[in-house]
């Protein structure tokens, strides 16, 4: 490979599946910013895996790319600097009144998503946004299949408290 030459099909992967791999990164960091920062640092090892794992013809390449995702995902919770210091005084509040007004049912559980830790994150958007068993999410993590259970039931039992009725009337109104 040329220096500044993609792979065949490598440039054609990314402009078709780019966004769509920003919002899977953006569910397993609970931020956009660190969504795409996750993206683009799985992408560069696609890029360097690319003609060795013999894609597009003999593999899945977005496939690849979201395993490297979410095993960077899972990693970075564990480790005990993540790289943000809470501020020493919170920032200023918005005026009273009711602050889910304009929320809509994504961005209510993106923010409850924001709240887990980042294994339990990492657990519940491969199950029920990636669709995975828990068998196949403890294969792609490296874990046991019993720690993806209690990683997934402390998550729900999270969101369950973190999302208050609230939230709850205001998804029922706008859906």
């Amino acid at each position: 490979m040329n220096a500044g030459t993609a792979p065949p099909g490598f440039t054609e992967f990314v402009s078709a599946r780019y966004p769509a791999l920003v919002r899977y990164g953006t569910l397993l960091t609970g931020d956009l910013g660190h969504g795409e920062d996750l993206t683009q640092d799985a992408l560069v090892k696609t890029y360097r895996g690319w003609q060795r794992l013999g894609f597009p013809a003999g593999g899945d390449p977005e496939a690849y790319t979201r395993q490297v995702m979410a095993r960077a995902a899972w990693r970075a919770g564990r480790r005990m600097w993540r790289r943000e210091l809470p501020a020493a005084a919170p920032p200023d509040r918005a005026a009273a009144g009711n602050a889910y007004d304009r929320h809509d049912t994504a961005e209510v559980v993106l923010a409850a998503l924001r709240e887990l830790p980042p294994g339990q994150r990492v657990v519940l958007v491969l199950r029920y946004w990636a669709g995975l068993s828990e068998q196949e999410i403890a294969a792609q993590l490296g874990c046991s299949t019993g720690t993806v259970k209690s990683r997934a039931s402390r998550a729900i039992a999270t969101m369950r408290r973190t999302v208050t009725l609230t939230d709850a009337f205001t998804l029922t109104e706008t859906t």
